[in-house]
């Protein structure tokens, strides 16, 4: 048996024989028929043996199998188990470009029913997955596509929402209209490009990491009235300073208005815009030095965290007790600077996990910079101010109770590099 499995993994391509494939199915081994379900040239009636028969591993690659037939997909879409599906979600919807023919109309037909079963499976990942293999594809039923960008679950919604080109203007104004999560809301903020209509419905809004994520769009269309409403609304709004003043569409008015009350980093990079005509450099130049000669106006929430955790950093106090302790402060920018530190990721990065409130992806960002689980607890209920039901607790007390695979796939989604370890 040894030596016909590694035929089996050494020559993927070549026909097996109807012994061959005899001796594996009565020999049963989970390896052999592992290796089996894999081949492409395995045969119809192997493939549904397997799939109706093999164990879970064996069932995940028949569902991951091209050439497994329709009946067989059609079995697996049915499967008890959440990662056959899974698999067989993400291999349906790589299908779909090969399907716009005319000669393949029927095959279509089929395939689209399995499609639509696959988006409202009951198990969220194999959603998401299903979401994130067809974000970008146009050649998707329209309805599918409805159906995951108003699914409740961010890890679904989020990439129909930011990328798919089959969502209209419309869609996108209407989805905002009736949003009942943040999530919904910042990740329509962030499609490239954005049009002004649904800019306006975004600010209209009122949701500040909304808001905060449209303004970080640079392909995001603002009108100059309705960035003027947003620089009022910052000065009383700090989490909106650093966003406005990164906008490459800045009136000199506006960028003068801004240098009245932001920090003093930020001062210094509205200065080093490219874009300023000379007297509006010579304003901002004078309140620089008079910032730093009188020192007007107190140190901003971004320095004060900074500053926080460099410090702490230095002292070699940058641990777990550290970020229990500005975590139950609500201190959340030294809870943002302390995760990029540790993680080694930018901040916009830990920004993006908190602002999404997944209690998942904030728990695997806290498992990269090597802290406990009870960081992850801490900064779900002081700074993501999630409610018990919503929270993820430790397993056991104090373990994290996601699998490594499934932390790496929640990094991966929020565009986090993988731990070193791993790469």
């Amino acid at each position: 048996m040894k030596e016909l499995q590694q035929r089996l993994a050494q020559a993927a391509h070549a026909q097996l024989s109807r012994d061959e494939v005899l001796a594996i199915l009565e020999e049963r081994t989970q390896a052999a028929q592992h290796e089996l379900a894999r081949q492409i040239d395995a045969g119809d009636d192997v493939l549904s043996y397997l799939a109706a028969h093999g164990g879970t591993a064996t069932r995940r690659a028949v569902a991951a199998n091209f050439a497994a037939p329709v009946h067989v997909n059609q079995l697996l879409s049915e499967d008890e188990d959440d990662d056959v599906r899974a698999e067989l979600a993400r291999k349906i919807a790589r299908l779909m470009p090969d399907l716009s023919r005319e000669e393949a109309r029927q095959l279509r037909a089929i395939t689209i029913e399995m499609l639509e079963k696959l988006a409202q499976d009951q198990a969220p990942r194999v959603r998401a997955i299903l979401a994130d293999e067809i974000k970008h594809l146009d050649c998707i039923p329209k309805s599918v596509v409805d159906r995951l960008a108003r699914d409740i679950e961010e890890v679904v919604a989020a990439p129909i929402l930011e990328y798919s080109p089959l969502l209209s203007d419309a869609d996108l104004i209407e989805i905002i209209a009736g949003a009942k999560a943040e999530h919904v809301l910042a990740a329509v903020a962030r499609r490239q490009p954005l049009n002004h209509a649904v800019s306006d419905a975004i600010v209209a809004s009122l949701d500040i990491s909304a808001v905060a994520a449209l303004l970080a769009n640079s392909q995001a269309a603002i009108r100059e009235q309705t960035l003027d409403k947003l620089v009022e609304s910052a000065e009383r709004v700090e989490d909106l300073h650093v966003p406005l003043t990164l906008r490459t569409d800045l009136s000199a008015r506006t960028i003068r208005r801004l240098a009245s009350f932001v920090g003093t980093a930020l001062l210094e990079n509205l200065m080093a815009r490219g874009d300023i005509d000379d007297d509006t450099r010579t304003l901002l130049n004078k309140r620089l030095r008079k910032r730093l000669q009188t020192d007007d106006g107190p140190e901003s929430v971004v320095e004060e965290g900074s500053r926080m955790v460099a410090a702490a950093a230095c002292d070699g106090r940058l641990n777990d007790e550290f970020l229990i302790e500005v975590t139950e402060a609500g201190n959340k920018e030294a809870v943002i600077m302390a995760l990029a530190t540790l993680a080694k990721v930018s901040p916009d990065v830990v920004s993006r996990v908190i602002e999404s409130q997944s209690a998942k992806g904030i728990t695997a960002l806290v498992w990269k910079a090597h802290l406990s689980m009870r960081v992850a607890f801490k900064i779900q209920i002081h700074v993501m101010k999630l409610v018990p039901g919503e929270c993820l607790a430790a397993r056991g007390g104090k373990d994290f109770p996601l699998t490594e695979d499934e932390m790496l796939w929640l990094l991966d989604y929020f565009g986090v590099p993988k731990p070193s370890s791993e790469t």
